[in-house]
C-alpha cells in the first residue's frame, strides 16, 4: 500500500531554478582578439577565438571580457611552458561552463536549433605550430 495521492497522469515537473538559463547552440560573432594583449602561442589565440564565439559569451558583460582577456593571458604562458597555471585556468573556464559538468552546476543548457544544418568546421589554426607547442610541451620535464 503507498501513502499519498495518486500521482497525475501527465505530471509536470515545476521547480525549474529561477537563475537557470539556456543558451542558444549557434556561434556568436564575438570579439576579435586585442592585439594589445601580446599573445605570442596559437595555443592562446584558438582559446580566445573558442571562447569569444560560444553561446556563452552572447550573454557576457564587459567584466567577462575583461576576465576572459586576463585567462588568455594566462592560457598564453601555459602555452609558452608555465604549466603550472593549469589549475587556474581551469579554474576560472569552469565558472564560463566550460565542460558538461560545470554547466549542470551552473544550471545552464544549451540547445540545437532544429533548422540549423551542421556546418563542417575546419579546426583553426591548421599550421604545424600547434603540433609544435604541443610536442614542446610534452617533452619538457
Amino acid at each position: 500500500m503507498t501513502r499519498g495521492p495518486k500521482p497525475k497522469e501527465n505530471a509536470v515537473r515545476r521547480n525549474k531554478h529561477p537563475h537557470s538559463q539556456t543558451l542558444s547552440a549557434g556561434a556568436t560573432e564575438g570579439r576579435a582578439l586585442p592585439p594589445g594583449l601580446g599573445i605570442r602561442t596559437a595555443g592562446a589565440k584558438r582559446f580566445w577565438k573558442t571562447w569569444a564565439t560560444s553561446p556563452q559569451a552572447a550573454e557576457w558583460a564587459e567584466t567577462d571580457w575583461a576576465e576572459l582577456e586576463i585567462t588568455t593571458k594566462l592560457v598564453d604562458e601555459f602555452y609558452a611552458g608555465e604549466t603550472k597555471l593549469a589549475g587556474e585556468i581551469r579554474q576560472r573556464v569552469a565558472k564560463w561552463g566550460a565542460t558538461v559538468e560545470d554547466r549542470a552546476r551552473l544550471r545552464m543548457s544549451i540547445t540545437k536549433d532544429p533548422e540549423e544544418t551542421p556546418e563542417e568546421v575546419s579546426p583553426e589554426p591548421t599550421e604545424s605550430d600547434l603540433d609544435d607547442e604541443l610536442f614542446r610541451l610534452l617533452n619538457e620535464g
